[in-house]
């Protein structure tokens, strides 16, 4: 513990609030609420924890807090604060997805269609359908029984739904408006759970059909009967009030949290969502934490109610979310929370030998690394490799690895811009240069390991630039490759020194990774480069081809292998004039 945090923690008031936990970099890792800020805060640096929360703590080199009024305000304010600097320890929903609707338009011709945004268009809503595959389905049935308009805009002719039965073709015929009216509120009906009314009534006309004799219009009847049934009785039926609800049960065992989140719609169990993740609070707080943002971040339908079970918070729960929130003590409503918190128990379990499995290999071998360097440890690692033959169109490229894991929103590709013939020193240097003055320009994180690809030479290039030029000490470690191509050694420390490795260690193995990471990288856009090189060369001498027309030919046929294998009319159709057609041809086959 460092003085700053020893001076902080003296000064922390007993009033509820949130606070920020920073890194030696200034970045926020994680944000917490508490009902007592001076007993919370102090919890961290006290006493033992286990692994991760004591990863999060050997992080901490600064915090901050604020002060709230009331445990509600402290709830809502660090939701604010999780969404605006998205610490890394924090529980972050990534799922930004919206759930689709049926939405009846209110149009003179209305049509049934599949959306994800709901507009006050007086058009009609039904959903949301966590299962896209149920939304369309019903949508499918709907339209065999009840033939709308399919199409955006009115052609002028009947379609091939018209001749299937499957819409009124108000394109050419009048349709009355009651005539709509009595199928949008059979529609509406169908959709808010009156679904087993329309399928009796269909029942009794067809039977009437059938004793008139009219048995193609009785096998019409029978074939909605059929569909209606495939697919509404596939989804079980759990209440019988038909009220949509979502329903939250959790599990926490080694400090990790299940949360198991069933979507009741219209009283049909019809998809479920599962979360889980590590805590570092209360799980009684965390899961108030995770209900705000579980509706808030990840833009999920609030439904009319919401099952919790009994060591939830209420009061909070019920201010926080602003619907109707219960915790059943018997009935239907109490089985379903048994059965989601028996689900999240089960999941839990099954994971965990997955989670040690890939701990060990992803973010403990992070920290061996640091240790076996003896840095810290190095949670962001940043890797380079060059790419060129004879010199020709050489190409560097950088890949980032967080917490032992590929991040490739991150890589980066670089066209060596100043360096002239084969010179893997001075390329290493222009990209670094680039790569690190644009990181100190836009304030975006510096690594805590960079490792290239390469000798001695390639690190003390590297070490130039950062050091003299940019300002920068970062751990800085080469990756030597044996005769076979395979990692062999590590070099790193001022001045150099190879760093002995236990061949089968995790630590290994994750070098290894990033070292084959970054050369496929930077092949595959070496290559991309001097197949686009050659394709562009092959077409300087001929008259009449500049830039807009190389472009042209490279986004039409790809390649030059399917160049030479077109036609002088394939030339033509994409707009070249017949004396250029003729010359390129010639020009590939005389090549």
């Amino acid at each position: 513990m460092n003085e700053i945090i020893k001076q902080k923690l003296s000064l922390l008031p007993d009033q509820p609030g949130c606070y920020l936990m920073k890194d030696r970099q200034g970045t926020v890792i994680y944000v917490g609420k508490a009902k007592v800020l001076k007993n919370r805060v102090r919890s961290y640096f006290t006493g033992s924890h286990d692994g991760k929360t004591q990863r999060l703590v050997n992080e901490i080199e600064d915090f901050e807090y604020i002060v709230t009024s009331s445990n509600i305000e402290a709830l809502l304010l660090e939701l604010n604060l999780i969404k605006k600097y998205d610490p890394k320890y924090n529980v972050m929903l990534k799922d930004d997805k919206t759930y689709p609707f049926i939405k009846l338009t209110a149009e003179r011709h209305p049509k049934l269609i599949i959306t994800r945004k709901v507009k006050k268009d007086k058009g009609k809503y039904f959903g949301p359908y966590p299962n896209v595959g149920a939304a369309n389905e019903t949508k499918k049935l709907l339209d065999r029984i009840y033939p709308l308009r399919k199409c955006s805009t009115l052609p002028d002719r009947v379609c091939l739904y018209y001749h299937l039965g499957q819409c009124l073709a108000p394109c050419v015929n009048e349709v009355d408006e009651e005539q709509y009216k009595q199928m949008t509120d059979e529609i509406t009906r169908f959709l808010n759970g009156g679904y087993k009314e329309i399928k009796k009534e269909l029942t009794e006309k067809m039977s009437a059909a059938a004793e008139e004799l009219d048995f193609e219009r009785a096998k019409e009847y029978r074939d909605k009967i059929i569909h209606i049934e495939t697919i509404m009785e596939k989804q079980k039926i759990t209440m019988t009030d038909f009220t949509d609800r979502d329903v939250f049960g959790y599990a926490v065992d080694k400090g990790w949290m299940c949360v198991q989140v069933f979507f009741v719609r219209q009283g049909k169990l019809i998809e479920r969502d599962v979360s889980m993740f590590p805590i570092y609070n209360e799980p009684e707080e965390e899961i108030l934490t995770f209900l705000g943002q579980f509706y808030q971040k990840a833009n999920h339908f609030k439904p009319k109610e919401i099952l919790i079970q009994d060591e939830v918070d209420l009061t909070l729960a019920e201010q926080l979310l602003e619907v109707k929130v219960l915790k059943p003590q018997r009935g239907q409503k109490r089985d379903l929370v048994k059965m989601a918190v028996k689900n999240a128990k089960i999941a839990l379990n099954e994971k965990f030998s997955l989670i040690e499995k890939d701990e060990e290999r992803t973010i403990k071998a992070v920290e061996n690394l640091g240790k076996y360097l003896g840095i810290y440890t190095p949670h962001r690692i940043e890797a380079f490799d060059n790419s060129n033959i004879q010199g020709t169109n050489p190409v560097s490229a950088m890949v980032v690895f967080i917490d032992g894991k590929p991040n490739k929103r991150e890589y980066r590709k670089y066209k060596i811009k100043s360096v002239q013939g084969p010179d893997d020193y001075e390329s290493m240097r222009e990209v670094t240069r680039r790569r690190y003055s644009r990181v100190l320009k836009e304030g975006l994180p510096l690594p805590d390991l960079i490792i290239i690809d390469g000798g001695k030479g390639h690190v003390e290039a590297v070490r130039d630039v950062l050091e003299n030029e940019l300002g920068l000490d970062i751990p800085l470690a080469g990756l030597v490759k044996d005769e076979k191509h395979r990692t062999s050694q590590l070099l790193f420390g001022n001045p150099l020194e190879m760093i002995l490795l236990p061949r089968n260690s995790q630590e290994f193995y994750l070098l290894q990774r990033i070292q084959d990471e970054v050369h496929r990288f930077a092949i595959t856009f070496h290559r991309q480069t001097r197949g686009k090189s050659a394709f562009q060369s092959l077409l300087d001498d001929i008259p009449g081809i500049g830039e807009k027309r190389k472009k042209l030919l490279l986004k039409e046929f790809g390649s030059v292998k399917k160049m030479k294998e077109a036609s002088i009319e394939e030339f033509r159709a994409i707009g070249l004039p017949e004396n250029v057609a003729k010359e390129l041809y010639e020009k590939l086959r005389n090549d």
